[in-house]
């Protein structure tokens, strides 16, 4: 018998010895229905009904996490390893369901579920920047998914909005194909196109086609991925957050893609944005963005040239240009 249930039993005691419910109320200073209430109890089980009952509700129908929901919260920690925002962002794409980050947090530590460990970056950390302009630059990259499956990318520097596309092969003519795409896609002119220096966008025709529609082309130097960051990591959240949960032999693989597209650039938050949208941010800087008739007119055909894969040919010929 814990102190409480003693504490219960001496104003019970009390009361059959004096048998005068006011004067036990007085002296031990608790209120009549108290000691009716467990003066009922005692009569009914003893010393036992002394006991503090629980006082949790029968039933919880406003309760947000449910045993399945919190299985499923558990889950997506253990096999994906992502954090709190990631798990909240899974769970509205793929299940429909919003709950708050501290709902999860509740869950994680309710489970005792640790943090995520942090690795941290060696060498030289990269200068971050972005452009201010919509169009400015777009960065295009190719990712292969599987043997015979290639994701083409583009990602605006500014906005983070984001175009894919899906091809059996890494060749030129899919990529003026997938620049097509981009161009009819992005809500604004696209200004200049960076991408690494794989051939499959030095060939002639790709490049032809980017000067018949005025737009620069700027390949980065070799080993510089990070000069192609924005793309890079947009491809690996769709490794991460996409193909992982597809079965890539779907005949419809094409149709999720876009799906995936319209999620990511229209209900995604993106950390680089401050949680914002790519649309948010697009609205945001709706004003800067220029005419397609302004950029025709500020491109200039005699600056540009066809590019060299091999960089150290293509710096040669640059500075062939600029003695000429």
């Amino acid at each position: 018998m814990d102190q409480s249930q003693r504490k219960r039993l001496k104003w019970i005691l009390l009361y059959q010895k004096l048998g005068n419910s006011g004067t036990v109320c007085l002296r031990c200073g608790i209120s009549r229905p108290t000691l009716r209430k467990w003066l009922k109890r005692y009569e009914e089980r003893g010393a036992e009904g002394l006991k503090e009952k629980s006082r949790r509700p029968f039933s919880s129908p406003a309760q947000k996490v449910t045993a399945a929901l919190e299985a499923l919260i558990l889950k997506l920690r253990e096999q994906r390893k992502i954090g709190v925002k990631r798990i909240r962002t899974e769970l509205r794409r793929l299940h429909g369901t919003v709950l708050s980050l501290a709902t999860i947090h509740k869950v994680l530590n309710k489970n005792q579920v640790g943090p995520l460990p942090k690795y941290r970056r060696r060498g030289r950390t990269a200068r971050q920047y972005s452009r201010s302009v919509p169009g400015e630059q777009v960065q295009m990259d190719v990712c292969k998914i599987a043997p015979g499956l290639y994701q083409y990318t583009a990602v605006d520097d500014c906005t983070r909005y984001k175009v894919v596309g899906l091809y059996l092969r890494r060749t030129a003519s899919n990529s003026i194909k997938f620049l097509e795409k981009a161009v009819e896609e992005m809500p604004f002119p696209i200004q200049r196109i960076q991408t690494d220096r794989g051939q499959e966008f030095f060939a002639y025709c790709f490049q032809e086609q980017l000067m018949d529609w005025g737009i620069k082309f700027r390949p980065i130097r070799p080993r510089a991925p990070h000069l192609n960051g924005k793309v890079e990591r947009a491809q690996r959240t769709a490794l991460e957050e996409f193909w992982i949960t597809v079965d890539r032999s779907a005949e419809n693989l094409k149709d999720l893609l876009q799906e995936w597209q319209h999620y990511y650039n229209w209900e995604r938050p993106h950390g680089s944005l401050g949680g914002k949208t790519p649309i948010d941010k697009l609205c945001e800087c709706v004003e800067k963005i220029p005419l397609t008739e302004e950029v025709c007119a500020n491109y200039e055909p005699e600056k540009e040239r066809f590019r060299e894969r091999d960089y150290r040919s293509d710096s040669r010929l640059k500075k062939l240009k600029q003695s000429v």
